[in-house]
């Protein structure tokens, strides 16, 4: 049971108002005695809250139930039509959006190719939300995107304008949110993907670990104490261009060329490295996942160019585990899960042999689009803080 809080009336209606519409939202339906049990609150003063709530509209009746005694009670739930957030997932090839109420049930979605005949970025963005069909006044977008938001000048960094274009252009969200008549947040889509595992994934309950996303690319999410650690410019988990043994660096090819890590353990790198072991696919993921199966049957070609894989991803997450000493390494992307368990053992046991701290690792355990997951609980979890900070009179 949630204890109330004694204080000013205003603190007392804030914690008793949160605790209640929280108390909502996980449990869907609840009658006023339900509520008192929860939220220890008084009768009167839970039937004065539910009142409050229901006329500024966050909170609406749902029937009423019967209880053992027989005798009946009004049911409340949060009004999903009071708030609407929306979330995109941007890359080169394409732009996916969903719609979420404030309840965090989809009520929008769609897919749209991230080029057109019109090349400019909101025309495309304004395209993807039309074609969710969003009902009116969206209170927020949240967009998923390749690369890292400068905070000091707005920037989008770490992509170039052949992978975004368009996008290089300053106070990137505010002037999408003013272009689209909602206001937007962009962020790293990889960071995106360690909110939703550490809201309802892999990570929950893990302040801190690292999340790192195998794919096409390499790229990695920090979390420290419990928040994203974004860095100074924003850039602090483009772990693809960590100088790695055996791997080109940027002196070699310039600085945002193909070099580093993500050279080294990169989805290209990896299906040339089991090409050479005899395992062809069309693309790496296929290659893993063909090399994971052949190896678990034993097959010592595939399970020597398995290890090699591990390898080569371990080593680069054994300098981050000696910097950061993450108590949980989380795999993710369409590299590792191809791999599966087989891969994640591999990558552990040779994490181990090379660190110190010995952090566990697991797989990403986050269904569906893993970057519009995270973009509709940032995005849900600031809106609710609005709202429900709204619900509180002054005074």
């Amino acid at each position: 049971m949630i204890s109330p809080v004694r204080g000013t009336p205003s603190l007392m209606r804030a914690i008793n108002d949160r605790a209640t519409l929280r108390a909502l939202l996980e449990s869907g339906s609840l009658t006023r005695p339900q509520i008192v049990a929860l939220t220890g609150l008084s009768k009167p003063t839970a039937s004065q809250l539910l009142a409050r709530l229901q006329e500024i509209g966050l909170v609406i009746s749902d029937g009423i139930r019967s209880g053992r005694t027989g005798r009946s009670a009004e049911a409340y739930r949060i009004n999903p039509a009071a708030a609407q957030v929306a979330a995109m997932d941007v890359t080169p090839e394409r732009i996916e959006v969903q719609i979420a109420d404030l309840t965090g049930t989809i009520i929008g979605s769609a897919t749209l190719p991230a080029t057109g005949p019109e090349p400019d970025p909101v025309t495309r963005l304004r395209a993807a939300l039309t074609a969710a069909e969003p009902p009116e006044g969206l209170n927020r977008l949240v967009i998923g995107v390749q690369g890292a938001v400068n905070p000091a000048t707005g920037r989008l960094d770490y992509a170039t304008d052949e992978d975004m274009p368009g996008w290089q252009i300053p106070d990137l969200a505010p002037s999408l949110g003013q272009a689209l008549g909602v206001p937007v947040v962009v962020e790293n889509d990889v960071n995106l993907v360690a909110l939703a595992e550490q809201a309802h994934g892999a990570a929950a309950g893990s302040p801190d670990f690292v999340l790192l996303w195998a794919d096409d690319g390499l790229g990695a999410a920090l979390m420290l104490g419990g928040r994203l650690h974004r860095g100074a410019t924003g850039g602090s988990g483009e772990v693809g261009y960590l100088p790695t043994p055996g791997a080109p660096t940027a002196r070699d090819v310039g600085r945002f060329g193909h070099h580093g890590y993500q050279a080294l353990a990169g989805g290209p790198a990896v299906q040339e490295l089991l090409a050479g072991h005899g395992i062809s696919a069309p693309d790496f993921r296929q290659a893993v996942a063909s090399a994971a199966r052949r190896a678990a049957d034993g097959e010592a070609a595939a399970q020597t160019g398995l290890r090699e894989v591990a390898e080569r991803l371990a080593v680069g997450l054994a300098e981050i585990t000696a910097v950061l000493d993450p108590g949980l390494i989380v795999l993710a992307g369409g590299l590792a899960l191809a791999g599966g368990e087989v891969l994640r053992e591999l990558v552990e046991r040779e994490l181990h042999a090379l660190t110190i701290p010995r952090p566990p690792l697991r797989l990403s355990t986050v269904e569906g689009n893993p970057v519009l997951a995270g973009a509709l609980d940032l995005g849900l979890g600031q809106v609710r803080d609005e709202l429900f900070g709204a619900a509180i009179p002054a005074g």
